[in-house]
């Protein structure tokens, strides 16, 4: 999830690596994103069970 995450800081930015001023965002909204799309995927139901 964490590579999903990375590459759409890089698409949504338009850096492929952060300066080193834009590091510490950079690397929080990847940190962000993975966590939010965890919660989205622990979330889920499938079939009235909890996705694994």
């Amino acid at each position: 999830m964490r590579a999903a995450a990375l590459q759409y800081v890089r698409k949504v930015s338009g850096f492929r690596a952060p300066a080193a001023h834009n590091q510490e965002v950079f690397d929080r909204a990847v940190a962000e994103i993975t966590e939010a799309t965890q919660r989205l995927l622990d979330g889920l139901e499938i079939r009235g069970a909890a996705r694994v």
